[in-house]
């Protein structure tokens, strides 16, 4: 019975860290990750049940986020998320390949890691957004729409070129292509019937009581759905959270989960990020591992940035769309993982990837607490 033991030390950690870095000025977030590495040293190790605990407060955290979205302005971003996404893969990948490319001469391993520096996992932004008041502005939704938009990106080049560099071993393009379009036309038939059921009963039968459970179930099917079907499951919870919105019952849902996502699952998330961080492989071809980070983080502001500026964003609001799509998490170590596995990369990339995971989660908060300064936060009409 020590993983309650366990749970109860994370959640202490989460909380003590949280105070500490609210105390500073700072979000709460900073603060679990950089417990999770202080316990990550010996103290504790991220076992299989704090994997899959921190797996659901992921899915959670993204389910609200889309609970918080207005559809309207989901629509509406659609092309602003779209240059977003398009400029903030192009221009990292550039620069970083291209680096890579002149310090090892090796197109393929320079490719992979171009790809590893394009993976936004927004799970960091959209927490930080929250605690600010700020994940229904213009900018909160257009990172939304950008970091999926550039996930599925990313999954098609990464395709593209496994399949290049070890024929027979990648997916057929056109067959991961289908895959997402079939998850993009699953998630629209589940949405449109739920809201039209949702509709028709509520005269008659109190859904308000009883939405809760059936909201969580199908924000873990659509979870489930995205993942095998090859999009990433917070995808599937994120648009589930949409759903949901669309009906009369969202802030209901989007408090009665939060209260066991913020207190529980969400806090574990946190702390597991920095109990997964291996500080021994750190080390590994650092002066490389910098370089590639810096052209990382000035790639994806820059590029998300200006695709944010030629679709009519101010230049501050620019540069809160670049910071918010900085940090790179699951996803680039999924990516490093296979690159290493297939051997198409060496230890000194692996490397660089965990440097990359770890800085831009370590300073987007705090980045993107300076670039929201002055602005007051966007409360809900409950």
């Amino acid at each position: 019975m020590t993983f309650l033991l366990h749970i109860g030390i994370l959640l202490l950690g989460a909380n003590i860290g949280g105070i500490i870095s609210k105390k500073l000025k700072q979000p709460a977030v900073l603060g679990q990750i950089l417990v999770g590495m202080l316990l990550g040293m010996g103290i504790l190790e991220k076992t299989e049940l704090i994997h899959y605990l921190s797996e659901i407060g992921v899915i959670f955290l993204m389910f609200i986020a889309g609970l918080e979205t207005d559809v309207n302005e989901l629509r509406a971003s659609g092309k602003s998320s779209s240059a977003i996404a398009i400029a903030g893969v192009i221009v990292p990948l550039a620069l970083v390949s291209g680096a890579a490319f002149m310090i090892s001469g090796d197109w393929v391993s320079s490719v992979i890691v171009g790809l590893i520096s394009i993976a936004t996992s927004v799970s960091i932004s959209v927490q930080t957004l929250k605690e600010l008041g700020q994940l229904r502005t213009k900018q909160g939704v257009g990172i939304l729409g950008a970091a999926i938009i550039d996930d599925v990106i990313g999954i098609i080049l990464l395709t593209i070129v496994v399949g290049m560099a070890r024929p027979g071993t990648g997916s057929n393009i056109f067959i991961v292509i289908l895959k997402i379009l079939s998850f993009f036309v699953i998630t629209i038939i589940i949405g449109y019937i739920l809201v039209q059921v949702l509709a028709r009963i509520s005269d008659r039968v109190n859904v308000r009581r009883k939405i809760v459970p059936y909201a969580i179930i199908s924000c873990l099917i659509l979870a489930f759905i995205s993942e095998e079907l090859g999009v990433a499951a917070v995808t599937g919870a994120y648009f589930a959270g949409v759903i949901f919105s669309m009906t009369p019952y969202r802030h209901k849902i989007s408090h009665d989960i939060g209260l066991i996502s913020d207190n529980i699952f969400t806090p574990i998330f946190f702390v597991g990020i920095g109990l997964g961080v291996d500080l021994n492989t750190i080390g590994v071809g650092i002066g490389y591992s910098l370089l590639l980070l810096g052209l990382g983080i000035i790639g994806k502001i820059a590029g998300c940035g200006w695709g944010a500026k030629l679709t009519g964003f101010s230049g501050k609001h620019s540069l809160q769309v670049g910071i918010g799509m900085v940090p790179r998490a699951e996803v680039s170590i999924i990516i490093a993982n296979l690159g290493l596995k297939m051997n198409l990369i060496g230890h000194k990339e692996f490397a660089s990837a965990i440097v990359l995971v770890v800085a831009t989660t370590l300073i987007t908060p705090s980045l993107l607490k300076w670039s929201f300064r002055g602005e007051g936060k966007i409360k809900d009409a409950a």
